[in-house]
């Protein structure tokens, strides 16, 4: 963790309770912008690669619902909940409606959107 994003919201106080509660909530507050970052990242490079394999097959229609049928069976055997068909099917509907998202996130990643609010976007 960068230790200048921390820093950036502590100023030495009389109160050391007050100081060291600031710089717990400034590292919870970086620690969750990253994680949710990196979860965004990987959703999109999920349907990304999802959409690629889509392409290959033949009766794309098909082809794209078996796919997806198969990858959430194998993909919940490995990491349990989480990855199930409804989701599989957003991540690709993101890379489909956001394409050049990555893009912006490599040079904002820390002012995203957070995946909820993507998939509520999704919706509209």
């Amino acid at each position: 963790m960068k230790t200048e994003i921390v820093e950036e919201n502590y100023e030495m106080t009389e109160n050391i309770l007050q100081d060291v509660c600031t710089i717990i909530d400034g590292a919870r507050a970086h620690a969750y912008k990253a994680v949710n970052a990196s979860l965004v990242k990987r959703n999109w490079l999920i349907g990304k690669r999802i959409a690629e394999e889509e392409l290959k097959g033949k009766d794309r229609a098909d082809y794209g619902d078996e796919l997806i049928r198969e990858l959430a069976k194998k993909l919940t055997e490995i990491y349990g909940k989480g990855f199930d068909r409804s989701n599989l099917y957003r991540f690709l509907s993101f890379y489909k409606c956001f394409p050049q998202i990555v893009d912006t996130l490599c040079r904002q990643s820390y002012h995203i959107l957070s995946w909820s609010h993507y998939r509520i976007l999704l919706q509209v």
